[in-house]
């Protein structure tokens, strides 16, 4: 009986490193949501909101295959060097499986810092985090031996807690002011004034006055119209609304009274919305609407 028991366990704590690698993910997932919804500078809310649905609605079909890469890129891998290292010593499996996963949750992070950038102060807790959930599920694992069924519906059901406990914390943390939401900066009419520049050759002229300069500028399209983005050139007229008591921020109308373009569309006044901080402001605007419109910015060239 103990032969059998044993010879069990390899399999199941790699089972139950996977589902609890996968189980974590929806959680990790909505809170990374709600922390950065507040704090996103060009106001994608419906956007991310769309891509949040689409994340738990396909949860089922990929979240396993996560789970599995998880598990064998940070939590076997951790366990098995801390097997290696501190096998002979007389401690728990556990311990020893927990720092290994932190370690290789450490070496991650390093990677990431160098390849992508990411910051290793605020990355290195989290990708070592990662590894605590399916280390505990390997030591339940090794003491009851649950059949595979067993292991699913269990982190199933944990997925569903963390996705509440998740879902709470977030919320209550940015109610409480905990997480503090993007405030643009907000710019007088003369700050305001400038070139602003943005990709393949976009520069828009504020001059003192109210008058503007376009050139390359986007804008949106009129309504049916093909596909295509409408490029504007010429010369109009510009102003600076203040936000207004439904939310809306500080926003530079442009208008375009004399010029060609590309498209139908460079009539149509553009609403340029402030963004950025008082060091270095922004202009930005989503061509074709914020759910599925391209994100156009406008940075401030220097004087």
């Amino acid at each position: 009986m103990h032969t059998k028991t044993a010879s069990k366990r390899p399999g199941t704590e790699a089972t139950a490193a996977i589902a609890a690698g996968a189980a974590q993910l929806p959680a990790v997932f909505l809170l990374w949501w709600l922390v950065g919804l507040p704090s996103d500078p060009y106001g994608r809310d419906y956007g991310g909101a769309l891509a949040l649905l689409c994340v738990f609605l396909f949860a089922p079909v990929y979240v396993p295959l996560l789970g599995l890469l998880h598990a064998l890129a940070h939590t076997l891998p951790g366990a098995a060097l801390a097997d290696l290292a501190f096998g002979r010593l007389r401690r728990p499996s556990g311990a020893r499986h927990l720092l290994g996963a932190v370690s290789v949750g450490a070496v991650w992070a390093v990677v990431t810092a160098v390849l992508w950038d990411w910051p290793f102060v605020t990355t290195a807790p989290v990708l070592m985090a990662l590894g605590v959930l399916p280390v505990l599920a390997m030591a339940y694992a090794r003491r009851t031996v649950p059949g595979t069924w067993g292991i699913w519906w269990r982190a199933g059901a944990a997925s569903v807690a963390l996705s509440v406990l998740a879902f709470s914390g977030g919320a209550l943390a940015t109610a409480t002011g905990l997480v503090r939401g993007y405030e643009p900066p907000e710019l007088s009419a003369t700050r305001v004034a400038g070139v602003w520049r943005g990709d393949d050759g976009a520069e828009l002229r504020l001059l003192p006055g109210g008058r503007a300069e376009l050139t390359r500028m986007p804008a949106e399209p009129e309504p049916f119209a093909d596909a295509d983005p409408v490029v504007c050139d010429g010369t109009g007229t510009w102003s600076l609304d203040r936000a207004d008591e439904d939310g809306r921020p500080d926003v530079v109308v442009v208008r375009l009274d004399e010029g060609r373009g590309t498209g139908s569309g460079c009539g149509n006044e553009a609403a340029w919305t402030i963004g950025g901080t008082g060091r270095a402001p922004e202009l930005f605007m989503f061509v074709g609407g914020p759910v599925v419109g391209e994100l156009r910015i406008l940075t401030q060239a220097e004087a």
